[in-house]
């Protein structure tokens, strides 16, 4: 996983190209402007998905992980806590095909709190937990690119 924030892309530019492109084009487009849902970028190998959800305990959320897309979470609007650990570390659920999602259980190895233009990549290794709230509930607005691997 990468953490950063897109003011300070320079300092990444060892970043895949396909992860690169979403941040090109968040930087080109008023992603808040961007109705919830999804936008196709280019086909199915790269999309964004945007959400707008209210942040709550992690008892409320559950763990999951990708095996055929990255995730490259970019924060238009809000504050959220997102709950990070490897998936050789955690238990791993039956991998649902259809919707490239791989459920898992297990304890946080750690977190990072996404503000305003911060970014996490989650590679098909990292499980995360979203939408964990910092100072109590919370509405955000967040991007998250689709990256076909």
């Amino acid at each position: 996983m990468i953490f950063g924030n897109v003011g300070n892309l320079k300092e990444f530019p060892y970043l895949e190209r396909q992860v690169q492109e979403c941040f090109a084009y968040f930087k080109s487009h008023n992603m808040a402007d961007y109705e919830k849902g999804s936008h196709e970028i280019d086909g199915d190998r790269l999309f964004v998905n945007v959400v707008e959800y209210t942040t709550t305990t992690p008892e409320e959320r559950f763990w999951e992980a990708h095996k055929n897309y990255l995730d490259v979470h970019v924060m238009i609007r809000g504050t959220e806590q997102i709950d990070v650990n490897f998936i050789q570390n955690m238990e791993q659920k039956e991998f649902v095909e259809k919707d490239d999602f791989l459920p898992l259980e297990g304890e946080k190895n750690g977190h990072v709190i996404l503000r305003d233009g911060d970014f996490l990549v989650c590679y098909p290794s990292d499980g995360h937990r979203t939408a964990i709230a910092v100072n109590g509930p919370e509405g955000i607005k967040k991007a998250i690119f689709k990256v076909k691997i």
